[in-house]
């Protein structure tokens, strides 16, 4: 690979990701295998004045192990360091960098209802922490090639070979170009800016989806909650882009109000195991019924992790012929598939997206009708027939999508 591509990746990720402040602290989460680039980012942390970076090293190895070995009682313990380090995160608010680069097949051997259960027991302890942490921190997740991963997207490929095509697409996808990839995002994000002010100066309250995959789907929006696309800022007014790349302008719609089914355009890979071919049935707001080519009792996991798990928690536009789409490829992550398409989300709303969200407190926020969750499970829905329908305040039509892509 072209080593001032590399470089100046890192520099997007630090400069543009998690736009780090001097002092900071870092969170890096990474797979072994990506040891290599992680020390460019720190390296680059480091220039910009990071106060510490420090590695949080994970393995679907090591998850598949304990899943087949352990029983449900002893993975539910939450280790004394485990409970000290989100006390430090609660404590100091530091940055968070995941270099996402999971086989999209290496949890395919777990019980998908045992990993929930273990997520859903060791959450009563952490969720404090968590939420203590709700919007104030910059954070951002990108992809990084790893052999497994690259092999599924370029199967005829060599090891070496898959590994460097994936991230000339991961860098095309990222706009990472020589020298200018910050310029890059500050023109994308300007765009990104046109759009959901327009669709905030609509003031939905219902949005309608149909295609010819067999989508009719209804969802309410809670009046006054934004759309928003690109950079966020946390509460203390920093600017963050928490996803490199990204194409969408989103919003989170009001609980208990989606009537209809969905069919996904993608397949989902959830914690390295696939669902394909799926569609969700909801019934005031709820999923009540899900089906699939393969992977059901993981989809149907997911609805139940907690209470929330099964309410949907984002609407994301994304157009058809978004750059990520006309790669041609199927990235089997979401952080990439979700950005080539529209896509829904299951679980947790964004609480930063309602009006004055400070002056609230987060369990006022979801009374408002934001979905609580401590999962965000995003899924694909676009394609070239989708259609999308939205109805104002003052109970006038708008059509934002056409045959998959803006209709504005």
């Amino acid at each position: 690979m072209n080593n001032k591509l590399i470089e100046e990746y890192a520099k997007l990720i630090v400069e543009v990701g998690i736009n780090l402040q001097k002092d900071q602290y870092v969170f890096i989460q990474l797979l072994p295998e990506l040891e290599d680039f992680a020390t460019i980012v720190a390296k680059h942390c480091y220039l910009k004045g990071a106060k510490r970076v420090i590695f949080s090293y994970y393995s679907q190895k090591q998850m598949v192990v304990e899943q087949k070995y352990s029983t449900l009682e002893n993975l539910s313990i939450v280790t004394p360091i485990e409970e000290s380090i989100q006390q430090f995160k609660a404590d100091n608010n530091p940055c968070f960098i995941w270099l996402d680069g999971d086989d999209p097949d290496g949890l395919n051997d777990i019980d998908p209802n045992k990993y929930a259960k273990v997520r859903q027991n060791k959450m009563k302890i952490l969720k404090k922490y968590i939420d203590q942490c709700n919007n104030k921190y910059q954070w951002t997740i990108v992809g990084v090639p790893t052999k497994k991963w690259a092999k599924k997207v370029f199967p005829t490929l060599n090891e070496n070979e898959a590994v460097e095509k994936l991230f000339e697409k991961i860098l095309f996808a990222s706009r990472v170009s020589e020298n200018d990839s910050v310029e890059n995002w500050k023109k994308h994000q300007t765009d990104l800016q046109k759009r959901y002010e327009y669709l905030n100066s609509l003031n939905l309250v219902k949005l309608h989806y149909t295609s010819k995959k067999g989508t009719d789907l209804t969802i309410g929006l809670i009046e006054g909650v934004k759309f928003l696309a690109g950079s966020e800022k946390d509460l203390f007014g920093h600017e963050f882009q928490p996803n490199i790349p990204t194409e969408e302008c989103f919003t989170s719609p009001k609980k208990g109000e989606a009537e209809g089914i969905v069919y996904a355009s993608k397949p989902l890979v959830y914690n390295g195991q696939m669902i394909e071919d799926f569609s969700i049935k909801f019934e005031k707001g709820k999923a009540v019924e899900v089906k699939a080519k393969k992977g059901k009792e993981v989809l149907e996991s997911i609805l139940s992790l907690d209470e929330g798990s099964s309410y949907l928690g984002e609407c994301a536009f994304v157009p058809y012929n978004s750059p990520i789409n006309q790669t041609g490829i199927l990235f089997y992550n979401t952080l990439f598939d979700e950005n080539a398409a529209c896509h829904l989300a299951l679980g947790k709303g964004f609480t930063n997206l309602y009006p004055d969200y400070e002056k609230y407190s987060d369990e006022e926020i979801h009374k408002f009708g934001i979905n609580e969750s401590f999962s965000h499970v995003d899924f694909m829905i676009g394609d070239e027939t989708l259609s999308v329908v939205g109805t104002t305040k003052d109970n006038k039509e708008v059509v934002i999508f056409k045959d998959g892509n803006w209709a504005f």
